[in-house]
């Protein structure tokens, strides 16, 4: 299991275009078990499957797949009528080249532009005219236009570089789970830069695909993060597979062949550590299983590899700032 959990910054974000609206979210909130003490605590993490319906959720309350952040509504919808009228073009360019098509026959939407760069392709995003101070229909937008296009294909597309018009935020740690390539702030424009190879590559879903995609989609593409390329998320998934064993970290340099000291430095480099990784896995399995009654406390305790009860709810308050018995009782 290595369902990444979403940070409490993206609930908060996505709610601020309904507060601004004046729209009452409480009922939402508590229907998802989303506690305002979940909500105040920047450590807390949300599942993926309480993102994915607080999103939903707020796009049939608000009656807008923008959330309030457009210059005008886009009714719920919108994004399935553009999938449709795009599934059966012969390849991704004519594909992309549609989609943006469609979306430009409204004079309040998002402006998106695709442009060549020698070998590469950048999709640029006009966000200035965007009602959007906390830019989450910003991230938004791109991560969906990116994962849409790797979906239509069946392969990832591999970023080559992200720029943003905006300077780095806040919650900038997090954008390397949406934007796994190297990043660039304050930009002149927002963007995202990939090989133009993927451009003539033909469309592998059809419309019997489609219909299972847009049952959870556009959400879906926001609250699964893409595990990229990177040594991290390399670890993530092998520690992932038998989380119950917990190997050390010479164990899995020598699984990678590599040495202990060589998997430290790349790690180094891109900003984590092999302790770290391990932190974010058990706390985001402990958030699965708390979300659930499949496991009591103690169980949870174990899988993890604590050795008491009282150790695990000691690190879990460290990685999140909640007890793992808050977590569990905003499910009940």
């Amino acid at each position: 299991m290595r369902e990444r959990t979403i940070a409490s910054h993206f609930a908060r974000a996505a709610l601020e275009g309904a507060r601004r609206q004046g729209y009452d979210y409480s009922p939402l909130l508590q229907a998802l078990g989303i506690s305002a003490e979940l909500l105040d605590e920047p450590r807390a993490r949300l599942a993926p499957e309480q993102f994915t319906r607080l999103l939903q959720g707020l796009w049939q309350g608000l009656d807008d797949e923008y959330l309030g952040f457009g210059q005008g509504p886009s009714k719920p919808g919108t994004f399935a009528m553009m999938c449709h009228a795009l599934i059966h073009c012969p390849t991704l360019s004519k594909a992309l080249h549609r989609g943006l098509l469609f979306y430009s026959l409204f004079p309040d939407g998002p402006r998106l532009t695709l442009s060549r760069e020698g070998e590469m392709v950048r999709l640029s995003l006009d966000d200035s005219p965007l009602r959007d101070p906390e830019h989450f229909l910003t991230e938004c937008l791109l991560v969906i236009w990116h994962r849409l296009g790797s979906w239509l294909i069946g392969q990832r597309i591999r970023l080559e570089e992200a720029t943003f018009s905006y300077p780095k935020p806040a919650h900038a740690a997090e954008y390397d789970l949406l934007f796994p390539c190297p990043q660039q702030f304050s930009a002149s424009r927002s963007s995202l830069l990939f090989h133009s190879r993927y451009l003539a590559m033909p469309l592998l879903q059809d419309e019997r695909t489609l219909k299972h995609f847009l049952e959870r989609s556009p959400a879906d593409l926001l609250s699964r993060p893409d595990d990229g390329d990177s040594l991290s998320s390399q670890l993530r998934r092998l520690l992932s597979r038998d989380s119950s064993r917990w190997p050390d970290l010479e164990t899995v340099a020598a699984h990678l062949h590599i040495s202990p000291q060589t998997l430290r430095r790349h790690l180094r480099e891109e900003g984590s550590s092999f302790q770290e990784l391990k932190d974010q896995l058990r706390r985001d399995i402990a958030i699965y299983h708390l979300g659930r009654a499949d496991l009591s406390l103690q169980q949870i305790a174990e899988q993890l590899g604590f050795s008491e009860p009282s150790a695990f709810h000691r690190a879990f308050k460290k990685w999140t700032g909640l007890t793992p018995g808050a977590y569990r009782a905003q499910e009940d």
